[in-house]
């Protein structure tokens, strides 16, 4: 029996207040997208750290380089000894070598993207196939 398989994925990870709730791997305020989604080029995360708290550990990655898109909240970010503030809209590449840690001085809401270092072969502009069907919304 053949099965079709469908050109998206979808999940519902709940409402942001609710993420410090969310605990994965022993670690409170984080859900992992990659596997609920079937996401094959990247991993991605959602995570809260409340207010005073901080990552459990410093830590680099083998292969994978990072991107830390603040949403909500301030803090500071440490990578490789030096120490930066960060607060809404800040936008952080890691390299995969670069060693890390994440610290609330006000609740902090961010989304982490992690994707193989070097990987990106064309971007939107050169990927992208438009098409000739129109959404139902679109005149």
């Amino acid at each position: 029996m053949a099965t079709t398989e469908k050109n998206y994925s979808i999940c519902e990870v709940g409402t942001f207040a609710d993420l410090a709730d969310k605990e994965i791997n022993d670690m409170k305020g984080r859900v992992m997208l990659g596997g609920q989604l079937g996401l094959t080029g990247c991993e991605v995360s959602i995570n809260s750290v409340k207010a005073g708290k901080s990552s459990p550990f410093l830590h680099a990655h083998k292969l994978n380089e990072e991107l830390y898109m603040i949403m909500r909240g301030k803090g500071m970010f440490h990578v490789d000894g030096e120490e930066f503030p960060i607060r809404e809209g800040s936008m952080i590449r890691v390299a995969p070598q670069g060693v890390r840690a994440i610290k609330a001085d006000e609740n902090l809401l961010y989304i982490c993207i992690q994707a193989n270092k070097g990987s990106l072969v064309q971007a939107t502009m050169e990927d992208g196939v438009l098409s000739e069907n129109k959404a139902s919304w679109m005149k």
